[in-house]
């Protein structure tokens, strides 16, 4: 036992986190974001970093200042029957019927997608996903090894490829960035603008569904006191947090250089291909394919090590290699069948799910200003699901959306609550919820008798 972790274990944690929360999707958003925002673009990713940073590094300071094992006890501080529900879904979506399936055929798509034709590309996706997930299992099936995989070995490689592509970039720009041409949303509001787009990253659930990884890595490395494992969680997180802040500006500000040679791109995947090429040639492609496959494949090896960590808290007779198994087999399938009907169908979920998590780790932040009351935590939470519920119908498939129930409820949503035409309809509902349940807490303990010793 120690009191505490030495700089580079630190760094090795800092490290591994990144590699866990940096996947494709971190890549892609920050490059079509600096295309769009054109000369705008350092007050566009200031928002961006505002919410794509902050709400992550809030879950991670919840984390460790909880001083719990992660998500499920943080959640039963609602209730238990909640902590199970909420649990259990968050994982399924950010697991294996959304995120883990997606990070597959992301691979596939970006890195070989391009130079496969007809029906033979779901032959090859197949094995492709088949090879990835086995890959992927293989690095999972011990979580007390995930420090020395991702944060010593495939991240610093990640590192160092996307590295490269950021140099050449920068040693000799494309174009640069006052001349660059302002999408019409950027023009007038684009800090508010980059805000929302780091909203919808989602890695505030991430940062939730990592956390038991992060305290179980502490741990293993010496440290068992709570208050310890809390200062050594934030620590590590700043060091995440830094880098993370890091190459989402520099990948945005090569986004707008991008504009001296490219149009804006659909995606910023196409415009990352784009910039490879334009410096390396067919190299290019090769070397952004590596970086997006050891990106996508760390945060799948995350994804599961946390599912499976987390279902063998909940499930105890059960063991890890067991969910580890079954959870890779069924992301597998997922990304060879219906992808795109998953998706569909998970994106609402995640959108009902999303303020929720945001709230739990607001609350956690500051629970100990109201002796974590239970009150507090199920008002704020009830009231935040009424609004969270009328996000998911939002962002539910047309058959949903078009029926007269939906149609009465988003009519609702966009007369009486602000900010809900851009997903944020929940926050007036949890700050309302927050003060009714604080204010009934403060009733009910300043009646409670006072003993006198």
């Amino acid at each position: 036992m120690k009191n505490r972790l030495t700089i580079k274990e630190n760094i090795y944690i800092g490290s591994m986190l990144f590699g866990l929360f940096f996947g494709a999707g971190n890549l892609i958003f920050p490059i079509h974001l600096g295309q769009s925002a054109g000369a705008n673009v350092l007050t566009a990713n200031l928002g961006f970093l505002i919410t794509a940073i902050g709400l992550p590094f809030l879950g991670i300071i919840a984390i460790g200042v909880s001083k719990t094992n992660g998500l499920f006890e943080i959640s039963t501080r609602v209730n238990k029957t909640y902590a199970y529900i909420f649990t259990i879904a968050l994982y399924l979506v950010i697991g294996p019927f959304f995120a883990l399936p997606r990070l597959a055929t992301t691979s596939f798509e970006i890195a070989f997608s391009p130079f496969i034709f007809g029906k033979s590309a779901t032959l090859f996706l197949s094995v492709f996903s088949i090879l990835f997930f086995l890959v992927a299992w293989f690095f999972a099936r011990k979580p007390s090894k995930i420090l020395d995989y991702i944060g010593k070995f495939l991240n610093p490689i990640f590192l160092i490829l996307l590295g490269l592509i950021i140099l050449l970039a920068f040693i000799n720009p494309i174009g640069n960035i006052s001349d660059a041409t302002i999408d019409p949303q950027y023009k007038d509001s684009s800090l508010l603008k980059g805000f929302i787009d780091g909203y919808n990253t989602l890695d505030a659930l991430a940062s939730l569904a990592f956390g038991i990884i992060i305290v179980s890595t502490i741990k293993k490395l010496g440290i068992t006191n709570p208050n310890e494992i809390a200062k050594e969680t934030v620590k590590s997180g700043t060091i995440s947090i830094v880098l993370m802040g890091v190459i989402y500006s520099l990948l945005a500000v090569m986004g707008t250089m991008s504009l001296g040679h490219f149009k804006v791109s659909e995606n910023g995947g196409i415009a990352l291909a784009q910039i490879a090429k334009y410096y390396l040639g067919d190299y290019g492609i090769i070397l952004l394919s590596l970086i997006i496959i050891v990106a996508c494949l760390k945060t799948a090896i995350g994804l599961i090590t946390a599912f499976s960590e987390t279902f063998t808290e909940l499930f105890p007779k059960q063991n890890y290699l067991m969910f580890a198994t079954v959870v890779s087999i069924i992301s597998c399938v997922f990304a060879n069948v219906g992808l795109t009907k998953i998706i569909e169908y998970s994106t609402p979920v995640l959108m009902f799910l999303y303020p929720l998590a945001i709230t739990l780790i607001l609350l956690t932040l500051v629970s100990t200003t109201f002796n974590h009351s239970k009150i507090v935590y199920q008002f704020t939470t009830y009231f935040t699901m009424i609004a969270s519920f009328l996000d998911g119908i939002k962002a539910s498939p047309d058959f949903i959306v078009n029926t007269k129930f939906s149609e009465v409820v988003l009519t609702f949503g966009e007369k009486c609550l602000p900010f809900f035409t851009i997903g944020m309809g929940w926050v007036l509902p949890s700050i309302i919820g927050f003060i009714i349940g604080f204010i009934i807490y403060k009733i009910k303990h300043t009646r409670q008798p006072h003993t006198v010793s």
